[in-house]
Parts: C-alpha cells; sequence; structure tokens
C-alpha cells in the first residue's frame, strides 16, 4: 500500500507540480546572456496590444508581434499567440522597424599612416605584396576581416534606435568592401548579415603616403585610370601580372557602390564618372542638395545624406558678425529643410548620423528635419527600407514581416514626438532596455499630507510630471512659490525628498512609500523622516492627470518654419532664378566691332536667341527688347586667355613631371564669386589653366561667366581642347623650399629632356594603340588605356592645343626647338615677358604671345621683362594678348590693354584687340568671339565712356546675349543681401535668446589661386 502512495505522488509530481513550477519561474520581462547564438535565439516573445508599424507606410494599432529564434513568426491585430510564449504587455506602446545606418566605421580599426606613427613610409604602411601602383587604391581592404564587436559603441547606436550599421573604412580615393552588421552584443560570427555588402569611393586619398594626387582633379583622374586599368586587366586572355588591388576592384563591381562625394557639386563630378563608365553611384553627401536639387534630380541618383546641421551663429557683436558670410548664415538656415527637399524632388535617399558632432542630436535633428517639412513616412523610409532596398537586403529587414530579422524598438509616443523615448531595442530578437520604464504612472496632481507627533503638513498642490524614465516634482504653495522635489521611482516604491518650506533651507524631509490604486485614485503613503529625526507618517492622493511642466509655457507651434528661398548660387550676389534669353536692339552708340568696320559711331546692334543678326543705323525690331546707349560704347566681352578663378581642390597637380591626365573641366567651380566680378569688369570668357608646378600640367577649360549657370553649363560646348605646359623656377621648383627637392626635373635641362621622354612615350603609345593599327592580335587583345598618354597623343595629332607658361628667351627657344623635332606646335606663350627678344622666332613657329601689361623684376626669371613687350611682338606680327593670371587684375582688363598705348603707341583698335580678338584667336575661337559680327555669339559688353579710359564703368554685360550683369541688378542684389543678412541676423539673435546653442563666428577667407600655388592637400579641409 504504501509502496503504491510513493508511487502515485511521485507521478503527480513530475505531471503536474514540477511543470506549473517551472511554468511560474518563467520571466515574465527577460534580458538574455549572449554567449552565444542559441542563447537569446531560444525563446517566443509575443508583444500585444502595441502600434506597430510594420513598414514605413502601413501601422497596425492594438497589434501583436510574435518573434521566434530572432526572427518574426506572427504579426496582426488577430493572431494566436503560441502557449509557451513569454507576454510583453505595450499597453498602446510603439513598435517600429529598428533604424540601418549606411554610414559608419563601426568595429574598425581607425586608419593608420604609416609616415604619421613613425613607421615605415613604403607603400600600404610598409605591407609588402602585388597591389597596385597608388596606396589610394584600396579596393582590397575587407572590412570584415578586421571587424571587432564593441558593445561600448553599439550601446551608443542602440539608444538611438539602430539595429543595423554598414561599415567600412573611410581610408582612400577606393576603399573596398564594407560588412552589413548588426548591433548585438555578440561573437563576430553572429553578428555580421552580410560580409560584403558595398565597395567605397570617395576623392579623398586618405592615409596614403604618396604625393600623388594632391588635388581634387588629380584624384577624379586617379579613379578614371583605374577603372580603364581594370577594364583593361579584366581582359586580358593571358595575365601577364596579377595585380591584387585590380583583382579586388573587378570583384566587387557587382556591388552597391556608395560614393562619398560631400557637396552637390561633388555629387555631379562623381556622376560624371559613373556615366562614363556605365556605373550608378550611391552618392553620400553634406545636406547640400537642397541647393540645385534640379541638378541632383536629373543624375538619378539615390543619396545618403545627414542630420548634421549648423548651429547658429552668435552674432550679437556686430563686429564679430563680419565675420560671417551671407552663404553660411543661408545655409545655417536652410539645411534642416534638405531632407524635405529631396522628398518633394522625388529623389531616393537615405538618412545617416555621419556629420553629426554628437550622435545624441540625431533624434531632435531628426524630428527638426519633420518640421521643416520632411514628412514622418519619408523619414522613416529613409532609415529602414531604403538603406535595406540599396543594400539589397530588403527580403530581410527594413520592415517587419514575417521570416524577417526581429530587428525594432519599442517607443512609449510616436518617435517624432518631442516627447518619444526609446524604451527598448530588440535586434535580432534579443532585448535591449534603453529606459527602465516603470509599470504604473505616478505622473498627475496631488494632495500631500504629512503627520507627525508635533503637527500636520498638508500640501494642497505636489506635482510630478516628465518622462516616466526620468520624473521630475515640485510642490506649489501659490502662483509665485514653489519647492522642488527629488522624485524616484522604482516599480511599486516611490521617494521623496524637498525642504520643510522655502525659509527652513535646514530641514529636509525624506518620504518612502508604496503605490496602491482604489477605484476612484492613485494614492502613494507610506513613512519618511525629517532633518531633525522625527518619524513621519504621509499619504499623497492624486486629484487629476497631468504629464506636462505646468509652470513653463505651452509648447509653440512645431509646423515647418517659414525660411527664404535658395538662390543661385545661394550666396551673396546670387540669382533668385536664372535669366532667359531675350531679343535685344542697342541702339546710339559707339560701337567697337574690331572687324574691318573699325569704330562706328551712333550705331546699333541687335541679337536674337544668342547670335548677333545686324550692325547698322536706324536698325528696328518689333520684339526686341531696345536699350537707348547714346554716349555709351559698346565691345565684344574680353576674353582672358590665363585664368585660374572658379577651381575647386586646388589648381596644381604638381606632385609628377607630367599630370597630363588631369582635367580643369572636371573641377569647375561655379559659386566663385569672382565670375559675378568678372562679368562686372567687362569679362564674358577665359581659360581656366592647371598652374605651372610641372613641365606638363594639365588640360584647360575654355569657359564662359554664366553666373548662376552649372558647372558643364559654364563650359563652351564643342571648344578647341587645350593643356598647360610650363617652363623655368616653377616647373624645377628652385625656389619651392627644401620640401620640394626630391621631384625630377630638378634643373632647366632636365626640363628639356623631360619633354623629350614623354613625347617618345607618346609616339611608342600612339602606334601600339588599335585604332592607330586597325587591328587586335592575339599578342595584344587589348590596349590599356593611359589618360596622361592619351593628352599627349591628341597633342601629336593637333587635336590638342599647348599653352605654355614661360619667361626666359633660351628656354622658349628651347621649346619651340622640341616641338619641332618631335612633331608638334606650341600653341601659346602665356606671360613670356622676353618674348620681344625672340619675336621673330615666335613667328616663324606660329606660336601667338599672351602677356603681362607691365609686370616685371617680382622674381629673377623677369629681370629683363619690359612693359613694351606686347607693342614689339604685335610690331614682329605675332598675335598678341594681354592676360590677367589674377582675379583682380581680370576685372580691370580694359586698362591692362591701355598701357600698350603708352608703351610703345598702339592704337585704340590695336590695344582692344589685346584683350578680345587676339585671345580669341589663340583659344580658336574667334569664330564665335571676339569681335562684333553677324552670326557670332552676342557676348556684348556696354562701357559708360571709352573702353579704355580708367574711368570707364561697365554698364552691361550679356553673354550668349543673356543680361547678367547691369548697374540696376548690381544696385538690386546689393540692397537684396543686406535685407536677407539683417534678417538672418535677427532670426539668428532670437535662436540665441530662446536658449539654442551657437557657434563664435571665425573669420574665414576662401582659397585664390595662380600659377605657382603649391599648398598640398587644402582641398581635403
Amino acid at each position: 500500500m504504501n509502496l503504491r502512495v510513493s508511487k502515485f505522488f511521485l507521478l503527480l509530481k513530475l505531471v503536474v507540480v514540477l511543470p506549473i513550477k517551472a511554468y511560474l519561474q518563467l520571466p515574465r520581462e527577460t534580458t538574455f546572456r549572449a554567449n552565444g547564438p542559441d542563447d537569446f535565439r531560444e525563446g517566443i516573445h509575443a508583444f500585444t496590444n502595441a502600434h506597430i508599424f510594420i513598414s514605413y507606410n502601413k501601422r497596425l494599432d492594438s497589434a501583436t508581434l510574435v518573434i521566434k529564434d530572432g526572427r518574426i513568426i506572427a504579426i496582426g491585430q488577430k493572431i494566436d499567440i503560441p502557449q509557451n510564449a513569454i507576454i510583453h504587455p505595450m499597453n498602446e506602446k510603439y513598435i517600429y522597424p529598428s533604424f540601418i545606418e549606411l554610414v559608419s566605421d563601426y568595429g574598425l580599426p581607425a586608419p593608420k599612416s604609416a609616415v604619421s606613427e613613425g613607421e615605415s613610409s613604403a607603400m600600404y604602411g610598409g605591407i609588402k605584396g602585388a597591389y597596385g601602383w597608388n596606396e589610394a587604391i584600396k579596393s582590397f581592404y575587407d572590412a570584415v576581416k578586421d571587424f571587432k564587436v564593441n558593445d561600448d559603441k553599439a550601446s551608443e547606436w542602440r539608444k538611438l534606435g539602430f539595429g543595423l550599421l554598414l561599415t567600412h573604412r573611410p581610408d582612400g580615393i577606393a576603399r573596398g568592401t564594407g560588412a552589413l552588421v548588426s548591433l548585438v552584443n555578440d561573437k563576430e560570427n553572429f553578428v555580421v548579415i552580410r560580409d560584403k555588402a558595398a565597395s567605397f569611393y570617395s576623392f579623398n586619398k586618405g592615409t596614403s603616403t604618396q604625393d600623388y594626387p594632391s588635388s581634387l582633379m588629380g584624384a577624379i583622374a586617379l579613379l578614371r585610370q583605374t577603372y580603364y586599368d581594370a577594364e583593361w586587366y579584366a581582359g586580358l586572355s593571358e595575365k601577364k601580372e596579377f595585380n591584387i588591388s585590380l583583382e579586388a576592384w573587378n570583384a566587387q563591381q557587382q556591388l552597391p557602390q556608395i560614393f562619398d562625394a560631400g557637396d552637390w557639386q561633388n555629387c555631379l563630378r562623381a556622376n560624371k564618372i559613373a556615366e562614363e563608365f556605365n556605373k550608378k553611384y550611391i552618392l553620400k553627401t553634406n545636406g547640400t542638395e537642397y541647393q540645385r536639387i534640379e541638378a541632383i534630380k536629373k543624375i538619378n541618383s539615390p543619396v545618403i545624406t545627414p542630420v548634421a546641421f549648423p548651429k547658429a551663429y552668435d552674432v550679437e557683436d556686430p563686429a564679430k558678425a563680419l565675420y560671417v558670410s551671407l552663404e553660411d548664415m543661408k545655409h545655417w538656415e536652410l539645411a534642416p529643410a534638405n531632407l524635405a527637399a529631396l522628398e518633394k524632388a522625388g529623389i531616393t535617399f537615405a538618412i545617416t548620423t555621419n556629420g553629426l558632432d554628437k550622435k545624441d542630436d540625431f533624434l531632435p535633428n531628426l524630428r527638426k528635419a519633420v518640421r521643416y517639412g520632411l514628412s514622418q513616412e519619408a523619414a522613416l523610409k529613409a532609415l529602414t527600407y531604403t538603406p535595406a532596398k540599396l543594400l539589397g537586403v530588403e527580403a530581410q529587414c527594413g520592415s517587419l514581416e514575417l521570416g524577417k530579422i526581429a530587428n525594432f524598438f519599442i517607443t512609449n509616443y510616436p518617435i517624432f514626438d518631442e516627447k518619444a523615448s526609446i524604451i527598448e531595442n530588440w535586434i535580432q530578437g534579443k532585448q535591449y532596455i534603453i529606459q527602465s520604464v516603470p509599470e504604473k504612472d505616478i505622473r498627475g496632481t496631488y494632495f500631500l499630507d504629512i503627520f507627525s507627533i508635533q503637527d500636520t503638513l498638508k500640501y494642497s498642490r505636489l506635482e510630478i510630471f516628465g518622462e516616466p524614465a526620468t520624473l521630475k516634482s515640485r510642490i506649489v504653495l501659490n502662483d509665485t512659490s514653489k519647492i522642488e522635489v527629488k522624485v524616484n521611482q522604482k516599480d511599486n516604491e516611490v521617494i521623496l525628498s524637498f525642504q520643510r518650506n522655502i525659509r527652513d533651507t535646514s530641514n529636509t524631509i525624506r518620504l518612502y512609500g508604496t503605490i496602491s490604486a482604489d477605484k476612484e485614485s492613485l494614492k502613494i503613503s507610506g513613512k519618511g523622516q525629517d532633518s531633525r529625526g522625527s518619524w513621519l507618517h504621509w499619504v499623497a492622493r492624486r486629484i487629476w492627470l497631468t504629464t506636462t511642466d505646468t509652470s513653463k509655457p505651452a509648447q509653440k507651434n512645431l509646423s515647418s518654419p517659414t525660411v527664404g528661398s535658395v538662390w543661385l548660387p545661394n550666396m551673396a550676389y546670387g540669382l533668385d532664378s536664372l535669366p532667359t534669353y531675350s531679343n535685344y536692339l542697342l541702339k546710339n552708340a559707339t560701337i567697337w566691332t574690331n572687324e574691318k568696320e573699325g569704330i562706328l559711331k551712333e550705331a546699333d546692334v541687335m541679337w536674337r536667341n544668342g547670335k548677333i543678326v545686324s550692325i547698322g543705323k536706324n536698325l528696328s525690331c518689333g520684339d526686341c527688347k531696345v536699350i537707348d546707349a547714346t554716349g555709351k560704347h559698346i565691345t565684344s566681352g574680353i576674353v582672358d586667355e590665363h585664368s585660374h578663378i572658379a577651381i575647386s581642390g586646388g589648381v596644381n597637380e604638381g606632385t609628377e613631371a607630367s599630370s597630363a591626365e588631369v582635367r580643369i573641366g572636371d573641377v569647375i567651380n561655379c559659386e566663385s564669386l569672382d565670375i559675378f566680378r568678372h562679368l562686372a569688369g567687362g569679362v564674358t570668357t577665359a581659360q581656366l589653366l592647371h598652374g605651372s608646378a610641372n613641365p606638363i600640367g594639365g588640360q584647360s577649360a575654355l569657359v564662359k561667366m554664366r553666373w548662376g549657370a552649372l558647372p558643364e553649363d559654364m563650359k563652351i560646348k564643342d571648344a578647341p581642347a587645350f593643356i598647360k605646359f610650363a617652363l623655368g623656377e616653377n616647373v624645377k621648383q628652385s625656389n619651392w623650399g627644401d620640401r620640394y627637392r626630391s621631384r625630377y626635373p630638378q634643373s632647366r635641362m632636365g626640363v628639356e629632356q623631360t619633354y623629350y621622354n614623354y613625347f617618345t612615350k607618346a609616339k611608342e603609345y600612339r602606334t601600339a594603340t588599335p585604332e592607330q593599327t586597325g587591328k587586335k592580335s592575339a599578342k595584344n587583345p587589348i590596349t590599356r588605356k593611359d589618360l596622361e598618354l592619351e593628352a599627349l597623343k591628341e597633342i601629336l595629332e593637333g587635336k590638342r592645343f599647348i599653352t605654355c607658361h614661360s619667361y626666359v628667351q633660351s628656354e622658349i627657344n628651347m621649346l619651340m626647338h622640341v616641338a619641332d623635332s618631335m612633331g608638334f606646335k606650341v600653341n601659346t606663350f602665356t606671360h613670356i615677358l622676353e618674348g620681344y627678344k625672340v619675336a621673330d622666332k615666335l613667328k616663324k613657329h606660329g606660336a601667338h604671345a599672351s602677356t603681362f601689361s607691365d609686370w616685371w623684376a617680382y622674381k629673377m626669371e623677369v629681370v629683363d621683362a619690359i612693359p613694351h613687350n606686347a607693342y614689339l611682338l604685335t610690331r614682329v606680327g605675332v598675335n598678341t594678348g594681354i592676360n590677367s593670371d589674377d582675379a583682380e587684375m581680370a576685372r580691370r582688363l580694359n586698362q591692362e590693354a591701355a598701357k600698350s598705348i603708352k608703351y610703345g603707341g598702339l592704337t585704340e583698335e590695336e590695344a582692344w584687340k589685346l584683350v578680345t580678338l587676339n585671345p580669341a584667336k589663340m583659344l580658336h575661337l574667334d569664330n564665335q568671339i571676339g569681335s562684333i559680327k553677324a552670326g557670332k555669339d552676342a557676348d556684348i559688353v556696354v562701357w559708360s565712356e571709352n573702353p579704355l579710359s580708367v574711368y570707364a564703368q561697365v554698364e552691361y554685360t550679356f553673354v550668349d546675349g543673356v543680361m547678367l550683369y547691369s548697374k540696376q541688378i548690381l544696385d538690386a542684389l546689393i540692397k537684396r543681401n543686406e535685407a536677407e543678412r539683417q534678417r538672418l541676423i535677427l532670426k539668428m539673435l532670437a535662436e540665441k535668446k530662446n536658449g539654442a546653442p551657437t557657434q563664435e563666428p571665425v573669420k574665414k577667407e576662401k582659397e585664390r589661386y595662380d600659377c605657382g600655388h603649391a599648398d598640398q592637400l587644402l582641398w581635403l579641409d
């Protein structure tokens, strides 16, 4: 009998008691360990009664989310919860898909420069191997191999709502591949979602120890050359070499391509490369897309844009306020509207935290972008679905759907609400508590009674308010008096601490109590003690609910703020909109035709659609705008053969003896104020030249001063191709200091040999190319395209013309001799201050001369310069012009031309041609510009009097028939600039008054280049 009873009780224990005991011991809220994948993937969790954002555009209310093994197994409003699920009552909280960051270096070591660390200066930090020739091409780098979990850093991301990061090493022009990783604190094996998720590029060479490239145009050339090298390498039937860099480059071309471009102009530059090589970049920007949103839309590339907005400037000191440019002021106001502009334009974009001074600014700035017009749906899409889609992992993440990774975060309010806090972040099914929020909400207004043996204290108004995780409290005595109360809630327990009254600061009351609730109200009661040691009993009864600080004014309307308009460019003197063509008739002026007609008195000029149609007297035009130019002088626009304005990222790529592969046309800066200033000086056309740091410089850009136009639109369509050569001190770097003692050539003899060497190579290259041989052979299946030699080959073929920086006669003779012996011509010798000594030889060679009017003795090379140079060259029959080589002088080229009347006695017409028709001939553009003739471009300048007079002022400047400058336009822009500046100053003062953080004004000088500008890497700042 006893045996049967024992068996019965044993069976009962196994079947009933132990399962019930095990069930009761199951935690209702669980934080899992992270020692392995199964530790946190085991178990089923159900999140009930929540507002769930399944995706950026779909929300379910009173819904349930069920996850198992780190994946979503059920989601909906009416679903069956598995019996063994751990229940998480959400009580109307909000669940969102975790955010995805596409630009980070999480878990990776910082880039290391061998030189800065005092190690070997060998390429790649001393690593030996079959790599490519340039260290800035780090295509071989594989982030996943260096990746290590860093839970301290991961926690910073988790509290912002992120679950996945695309991590890469931001070093180099080609940066290799990045890995998509989760923010779980686990072994790397279980954190990596995709090992090679994207490849990365930039215009910044990073920690490379090599000099090349030192300029933005050099970085662009290096990228282009690497694409061509990789194409050649892939096409070899038999590889004669093995190249780690090119192998890796080709292997990653099918991955998403992320290009860290920066500002909107660099986005256009990156897109040019993409179009050339049939690529599609995802452009990481700096938040300036709004400035040219239509241009960004046109390139049809997704962008990754930051929510990093500049702080207001502290402009209370009017003197320091002058340091802040109108450009910076306008960007401060308009930057938060960038995301809204992208959404309105229909551009695909993802949002990044990259660029923020502090990660904690992310959510406040995101909400600020929403106030500035970004829709909440678009904001959520840009942080979830879009980054997943761009990486091709939308089947795994980016929304909360069946089978996807269980990455989501929980908030107390909608995430874009100013009151919202992230409470938990679940990543791969693992819970991370961000804020501990008590189950019972004790916020509200209470009657507080405190009892002791001596007396009874009654406080009619105890207020507890704020966020549940960071409660605040006070006792309100009357409208002006209050006692601050420290409050701390943990689960069902509450601790209060405060002064007895506002006068008795020495007596502090400390209370401890528990929460209870009846049918009518919530009550907190317990015991306490004052500073005298007396024991107290207390009770607080809630009389109404409130969650806000009633002592503060009501929150201001957070609707989209009113902001100013975007100008083109978005800076002082920028245009409200681009001007359009109009037909014009200018009457009764003195017209300097530069043609056989000479100077016409009381004549008219008319143009339609940007082309001159007639010059004469008593012209009429029914559809023209008429300007009475009586007493005025009309000329063609000034042509500056030698200019360095409007160039971004450096004017010299002087790190090699030849940089023929770089192109000024790649780095035109259409936002240079010098463009507008040139229009005010009558300049309409210029050749933008590479500097004079090396014998063979870079390719030129021929542009018109189309203020407000995009960089590509400034270029003269189908203009002849030019390149910059140089001779003298700058080339051999004798006056550049000890830093520049290593690059060949270091002597004038070496300069001559450099030319022979490179043109010998160019001849060999020309013979080897398939288009020259007319066939491809098995021995030579594909010829490697060399951008440097391509440019030199074009010179040999007469397709590209040379402008050569020069001073002394010996070197001028030397280069003409090299040209004659190697089969090419020098088109123009620029500066050529000893040109008068070799004028006959220049004429025989067929070279043009572009000189200064009266510069001399500013360095040893020019001790023999004379102001009669232009006159003497002209009289011998050499086509001669006057150039500026200086942004300021270009605005006074009319006066520079006049000096040749004083020094030598040129006629007025001859002198005027020095800055108009003659340089147009040098640029092979005299069929379009340089004179006033029917059929030519309507590049017209109206002067107040004789243009050669020091008193002459430009009254109108037309480019292609479009009025881009006039005194009326200038006056209106000055008034508008000042009004806009004062408006923004008042707005920034108000920001400071309202407690917003500010930044100190700092004086900034914009870089201006000249021929010999040799500062390295300034463009990377």
